[in-house]
């Protein structure tokens, strides 16, 4: 059989890789520290808690994975849907592909990897397969499925960590085509639903899915094998215009690393990515030139269209629906001088202070697209008008600090990971230690 499902599930059952080019673990282990730390962080978020009521009202008494690093334990499903969504419950997980590949791709990978005891190298290798099933998808559509209101994170992410679960499982490529198959038939997650709970559960429901639908596999379902590529599968019903590519070869996969081409993004701020250049010039201009809330008259930003029709919340209520408001950003950039997880609470955000700021922001949108994240603009922009008639102006921002093209230090990564972990009764620094040095792990059980 022959075409891109096909082409995929050979992939997942047998990826051949050559051995892993060092930056390209340094980049996978990046993934695992990151949504390990902002899982653990997110732990006690509302919508955690009710995902572990769901599963609980279920009353499984399967336990085969652990939760959140800790000793409870659930079935490789459930434990992968509860971690994956305190992964992204903060928003503060790693960026790449349109979406947050980690957040879904570790949770379910940890979660697999626990239950067949695979050592740290084969998670790895298991994530690495999903990230590039991602991106051989990502890549074939050229306009941006947020504009039609998909979330790539659910529905991209749902078909490429199935592949990354069939391959831990050691799955036949038989068996990956009809797991990919049926995995397409299960993806979902709308835009509409950001700056709600239901955006974390986006990511945990992918992660779930991923899984389910390998054990759907194992008991001997069944599904189309050209579900991605067919008139009426699944690249065309995503697909905002139609334009996608559902017919060239796959090539090269396994062998040119698309993850070497568009890395992790790790964020600085717990905030829709979509803002994080607007922080950035908000901040350097302020910081440059000692200016404050008090000298500001108004604020002019420049983003793309897609980043536009994230940021849904110009007068955001919560700290939920700040997540997702870039008057909020840019206020809180201005108030408090950081966006951190602090300033995304309901009470901050109520501020009269937070309030009289958000209302000095304006949005203009830009119809360029950055070849690496097509779905941003080229460059977005910060003009800080001022009371005094001077204007201040970022000039063209390309890339925000954390970004891929400029990336955290090592040690801003750590601090990050400490930061989020602190309040976990857990050791911080040596768990740090075992996700750096991932491949040497004889088992991915770290509680």
């Amino acid at each position: 059989m022959t075409g891109l499902t096909a082409d995929l599930a050979r992939f997942a059952s047998a990826p051949n890789f050559a051995p892993l080019p060092d930056r390209v673990v340094e980049i996978v282990q990046s993934g695992f520290i990151d949504t390990i730390g902002t899982m653990l962080a997110g732990r006690d978020e509302p919508v955690v808690q009710m995902a572990k009521s769901f599963v609980s009202d279920k009353q499984s008494t399967v336990q085969e994975a652990h939760l959140l690093m800790g000793q409870s334990m659930a079935s490789v499903s459930d434990a992968a849907l509860i971690n994956a969504t305190a992964g992204h419950a903060l928003d503060f997980d790693d960026v790449a592909l349109g979406g947050h590949p980690s957040t879904v791709l570790v949770p379910a990978v940890l979660a697999a990897g626990q239950h067949v005891n695979a050592t740290g190298d084969q998670v790895l290798r298991a994530y690495l397969v999903g990230y590039e099933v991602w991106a051989e998808l990502f890549v074939r559509e050229k306009d941006a499925y947020h504009l039609k209101g998909w979330h790539p994170t659910a529905v991209l992410g749902t078909v490429g960590t199935s592949a990354a679960v069939a391959h831990l499982y050691g799955l036949s490529a038989a068996q990956c085509q009809h797991v990919i198959a049926l995995a397409a038939s299960m993806a979902s997650g709308l835009v509409a639903n950001f700056g709600t709970m239901t955006k974390p559960l986006h990511a945990g429901r992918a992660a779930s899915c991923a899984i389910e639908a390998v054990r759907w596999v194992q008991k001997g379902l069944t599904a189309a094998p050209d579900a991605l590529e067919h008139a009426a599968g699944f690249l065309s019903a995503l697909s905002p215009h139609g334009a996608v590519d559902r017919t060239s070869a796959v090539g090269d996969l396994g062998r040119r690393f698309r993850i070497l081409e568009s890395g992790l993004s790790i964020k600085k701020y717990p905030t829709c990515y979509a803002t994080h250049r607007v922080i950035d010039g908000v901040l350097d201009l302020c910081a440059s030139h000692g200016v404050g809330l008090q000298d500001v008259a108004q604020v002019h930003t420049h983003i793309g269209v897609a980043q536009a029709s994230m940021l849904r919340n110009h007068q955001p209520q919560t700290g939920l629906e700040a997540k997702f408001s870039l008057e909020f950003a840019v206020a809180a950039s201005l108030v408090r001088g950081k966006v951190g997880l602090a300033e995304l609470s309901d009470v901050f955000v109520q501020e009269h202070a937070v309030k009289d700021a958000m209302a000095k922001v304006k949005i203009s949108t830009v119809d360029t697209q950055c070849a690496i994240e097509p779905v941003f603009s080229m460059h977005d922009r910060v003009q800080i008008q001022l009371h005094s008639g001077a204007m201040l102006d970022s000039g063209d921002i390309r890339f925000a600090r954390g970004n891929a093209m400029l990336p955290l230090r090592d040690a801003d990564l750590q601090a990050k990971f400490l930061d989020c972990v602190h309040t976990a009764n857990l050791d911080g620094a040596a768990l740090f230690s075992k996700l750096s040095s991932l491949t040497a792990q004889p088992h991915v059980r770290f509680e």
